[in-house]
């Protein structure tokens, strides 16, 4: 196979690799987040929907710190935009 194959240009396409970084990125802060929510819910005595305060938190910091991250690494598009 060359790198003009369609394989080969998928894996250089910029936008491509913007998405398998954001997805690694989900896939591991996601799993963090999981974690420690269902510790915050199981290990105290905090009412339920503090849980969910947890979650909408964690989507707002998610985005700004991928934000940090790419323009720290120089990641050159923005797959959600």
């Amino acid at each position: 196979m060359s790198d003009e194959s369609l394989l080969g240009r998928v894996r250089n396409n910029p936008l491509f690799k913007s998405f398998l970084f954001y997805s690694a990125f989900r896939a591991v802060y996601g799993l963090g987040i999981l974690f420690i929510a269902y510790f915050f819910a199981t290990a105290t005595e905090s009412p339920w929907w503090t849980t969910i305060l947890i979650f909408i938190g964690s989507m707002i910091f998610s985005r700004l710190l991928f934000k940090f991250i790419k323009q720290k690494f120089g990641a050159s598009t923005e797959p959600s935009e």
